[in-house]
């Protein structure tokens, strides 16, 4: 009885299977969305490294016309430093560019796309990208966008931060007061700009500065899903093909200043020679000619050199916004009244 007994009671109760390693759907689809995460951080900042570095070297090939001596010669003589600085200065537009239209389309894609079962590559971007990344490449485009193109920032900034009008007011009457009255400033403070073009028929600066500020009151998401799901799609491949076509000139543009360089080939003959100084020695001056070709001058044969400006510095537009040039950036138009432009000069013609 009492073997009995202790048998029934060393018997469990239940029927307990072994525990499983399965995850539970919930704890699988944390793990699978901490995945995607992570593999978007890393695609996003390996498109932030990689992107410069690969355009530098392009520019460098470019920049030798092709020819391997010649790209040798630059790679030697243009340190890592001033190309990246030189990159920089001339592609932070393209990379704010670039930022500023992936957070505005990751934006409107992450407050869009709730109803979809797999989420946007650029939403999925915009969800881990730190705020202060964000605003830091609003910044960078603030001040290095051409005057005419800043407007255009109104309508992205509305867009990447969700900015909806109903935030201003919650009463409509008061919300399109304060709306009409911006608007109007806004107009005001362009109103001799827009003068000058209309009397000019420039049509694309006054699009360009009148538009804008009233798509920023459209722009926010959620947009419906017959428009949010071929805007998903298309949105990637759209930004990669203007990345490509923005990229072009970037990687045309000099790493080197442009210059014209004096020199006395006998005691009356000058020739003037229009390239890049690559380097100087105490013996010979390197010059990457303009037409092509690397151009040897002993250095005591120099007699001077001037500072030339590229053809993409030359004004197309001659609107100005309050002293400042439409085509100019805010660091420019500042820089330019410290130090006023000077005439060109006529050897640069």
């Amino acid at each position: 009885m009492s073997t009995a007994a202790a048998t029934t009671r060393s018997e469990p109760a239940t029927d307990v299977g072994p525990p499983s390693a399965e995850p539970t759907g919930t704890a699988a689809g944390g793990w699978d969305q901490v995945e995607r995460r992570a593999r978007a951080s890393q695609s996003f900042w390996t498109a932030v490294v990689g992107v410069p570095a690969i355009f530098s070297v392009l520019r460098l090939g470019v920049e030798a016309g092709g020819e391997l001596q010649t790209t040798l010669l630059l790679v030697a003589n243009v340190g890592p430093v001033n190309l990246l600085a030189g990159f920089l200065t001339t592609a932070a537009r393209l990379l704010s560019t670039v930022l500023v239209a992936v957070f505005a389309l990751g934006g409107v894609l992450a407050a869009s796309a709730h109803g979809m079962p797999r989420r946007p590559l650029l939403a999925r971007w915009m969800e881990i990208t730190p705020s202060w990344f964000v605003t830091a490449s609003f910044l960078i485009a603030l001040v290095t966008w051409p005057l005419l193109y800043l407007p255009l920032l109104l309508p992205t900034l509305a867009a990447a931060f969700q900015l909806r009008p109903e935030r201003l007011h919650e009463h409509p009457v008061v919300r399109a007061l304060i709306v009409a009255a911006g608007y109007a400033g806004y107009l005001w403070l362009l109103l001799p700009t827009l003068r000058i073009a209309w009397r000019e028929g420039a049509t694309l600066p006054i699009l360009l500065l009148v538009v804008p500020p009233l798509l920023a009151l459209f722009v926010a998401g959620p947009l419906p899903g017959v428009v949010i799901r071929p805007l998903a799609s298309v949105t990637q491949l759209a930004v990669l093909v203007v990345l490509a076509w923005a990229a072009l000139p970037v990687i045309s543009t000099p790493v080197l200043p442009l210059t014209v360089t004096t020199v006395g080939t006998s005691a009356e003959a000058t020739e003037e020679i229009r390239g890049h100084v690559v380097t100087t020695d105490d013996v010979n001056m390197v010059i990457l000619q303009e037409r092509g070709g690397v151009r040897y001058v002993p250095v005591e044969q120099v007699r001077g050199q001037v500072l030339c400006p590229s053809e993409e510095e030359l004004p197309r537009h001659q609107l100005r916004i309050h002293d400042f040039h439409v085509e100019d950036s805010l660091l420019e138009g500042l820089g330019r009244r410290v130090r006023p432009v000077h005439r060109m000069d006529a050897a640069c013609r």
